[in-house]
């Protein structure tokens, strides 16, 4: 949380400085995403478990395989789900190209005026899917109009998304080493199923209750944007030039002036 010393008119400031740095770390991790796509292709994990991929299935695919059929057939039946279809392979998905998607949550904000409920926004995080498998198409396709084969895919998805990053630990640490993070989330809107996040070494902020409400009021919506943490990007750290330094520091500390 903010300090309490900040106010609405603080905040337009911090506003303006969180929107420079998201547009420009938004491009960044697209940008790096965009080079690194081909290793997050399924079938270079899953090989003929996927549609497309190489004819001849490895022990490391069938494996990956049975951690997808597991995790299935835990999800699928429970909430908010509740799809009870046999899971077939070969996978097919209509896109394996990269997508990223912004972060909401809700939150119930709480004043001297009562309780209200705002979306917010978490500009430095964002939800990494396979092309046309965002959460928002997810909600849609939980419609008890659509579900089926199409609700079954969505969650193949994401499962085969997980599963290839977790496998990839180089891609991870590839981008650990441009400042952002890989990681996998479970959300109470999904249940169980695994959406991966990807963000930025720089942590966002919400202010108080009352400037959330106060700045809802101004805006004329139930929306709010956290807001950067300008002190976490002092803080930012070179990993390599660090583990240099420590290999000098404990064969030749004199020689460093720093």
């Amino acid at each position: 949380m903010m300090p309490e010393r900040d106010t609405t008119q603080t905040l337009l400031t911090r506003r303006k400085l969180t929107r420079a740095i998201a547009d420009l770390v938004k491009a960044e991790v697209t940008e790096h995403l965009a080079t690194l796509g081909p290793l997050f292709q399924p079938h270079t994990l899953f090989g003929d478990h996927v549609e497309g991929g190489l004819k001849g299935s490895t022990r490391r695919a069938d494996q990956a395989l049975k951690e997808v059929q597991a995790a299935y057939e835990a999800i699928a039946p429970a909430k908010p789900f509740n799809l009870r279809r046999e899971l077939a392979t070969p996978f097919g998905l209509s896109s394996t190209a990269l997508e990223i998607t912004p972060v909401d949550y809700v939150h119930m904000a709480e004043a001297a005026s009562g309780r209200r409920r705002i979306m917010v926004r978490r500009p430095l995080t964002w939800t990494l899917s396979y092309s046309g498998y965002s959460p928002a198409r997810l909600r849609e396709v939980l419609d008890p109009r659509v579900r089926g084969d199409e609700l079954q895919r969505f969650i193949v998805s994401h499962l085969l998304l997980q599963q290839v990053v977790q496998q990839q630990a180089g891609v991870a640490r590839i981008l650990e080493a441009m400042h952002f993070k890989l990681a996998t989330e479970t959300t109470p809107e999904f249940g169980e199923l695994p959406v991966t996040r990807i963000a930025v070494d720089i942590s966002t902020e919400r202010p108080s209750d009352d400037v959330v409400i106060e700045s809802a009021d101004l805006t004329g919506m139930d929306s709010f944007e956290e807001v950067v943490s300008a002190d976490d990007i002092a803080l930012l750290q070179d990993r390599l030039k660090e583990r240099l330094l420590a290999i000098v520091r404990t064969h030749t500390p004199d020689v460093l002036a720093i």
